[in-house]
């Protein structure tokens, strides 16, 4: 049995139509057919069942679906191990550390057990200097707020979507309450990221806000989850932050309910429309779906 014969396979099956299957992998359709003859040959069963113009999976060819599927992804990772160990895979990954917490550190351990050669270098960055650096170069791939920036020749695979919450010094007023609503947000004081850096936040946060007609007392911007987190800490102020700010926050700050909330923010994975076909930042942007998820 040859790795080969199994692609034509999978290939038939999915298909569904060994005419169809021979075009997609430009073979003729009596050589596909004598191909897929001989590993019924060498498994000693039938595969496919025949019909006029299609073809249906016998339960053997039914679980030899399931096993060659998962056999040629091995094949592939396998190979794309080797290469990597010539070509000394380079990426550079931008990240916002309130949105990737969690989910970066898994995607790039399982990463490196696929291109083990390979170099990830991480970069602490605001918005606009991840979009900066996906447009001149100087990045790969980020994680951050996705559906707001699609005119930028740029394409986004959502990981997870994230709740808002409210995070609260353990001394605030609102320490103890179950929830807080958007008019005890305005009348703050309200610390926020800074809108230069963060201006997706910013406008979802004032526009929110706006739909409540409300107006918010907003107390201090902030260019990071730390130096935002240690001035709620410091009871100057509450934050509407989302709930991927967990990982970060300390015993000394609340993160209560936030009543009519604004709809979940999108987090995603973004890179320049050209790197499309690169299959190292493939497999990594599919391990940070999967981290996104919790499938280790």
């Amino acid at each position: 049995m040859e790795l080969r014969q199994l692609r034509y396979f999978v290939a038939v099956a999915e298909e569904g139509n060994i005419s169809r299957a021979a075009k997609k992998i430009f073979l003729t359709q009596p050589a596909l057919s004598r191909q897929i003859k001989a590993l019924e040959d060498e498994i000693g069963q039938c595969l496919l069942e025949r019909q006029a113009h299609s073809i249906r999976l016998t339960p053997v060819g039914e679980a030899l679906l399931r096993e060659a599927r998962e056999l040629l992804q091995h094949a592939e990772q396998m190979i794309e191990r080797v290469h990597s160990a010539g070509r000394g895979v380079r990426l550079r990954v931008g990240y916002a550390p309130s949105l990737a917490a969690g989910m970066l550190s898994v995607a790039v351990e399982n990463f490196t057990q696929v291109h083990p050669n390979a170099r990830v270098e991480l970069f602490d960055l605001a918005t606009k200097e991840m979009l900066d650096g996906l447009e001149s170069g100087k990045l790969d791939v980020v994680v951050t707020v996705g559906q707001q920036h699609e005119t930028r020749g740029l394409v986004w695979t959502p990981l997870t979507r994230a709740a808002w919450q409210v995070a609260v010094g353990r001394n605030h007023p609102l320490a103890q309450r179950k929830q807080i609503t958007p008019a005890e947000v305005a009348s703050g004081p309200l610390l926020v990221f800074c809108q230069r850096d963060y201006p997706e936040y910013w406008d979802i946060i004032t526009g929110w806000l706006r739909e409540h007609r409300l107006r918010p007392k907003i107390a201090g911007e902030y260019d990071g989850v730390d130096s935002l987190m240690a001035a709620v800490e410091s009871g100057l102020g509450l934050a509407v932050v989302t709930t991927r700010t967990a990982d970060r926050v300390s015993k000394r700050v609340r993160l209560t309910t936030l009543a009519s909330a604004p709809d979940p923010l999108c987090i995603a994975a973004g890179h320049r429309e050209n790197r499309a076909e690169d299959k190292p930042l493939a497999v990594f942007v599919g391990e940070l779906h999967k981290a996104s998820r919790g499938i280790v």
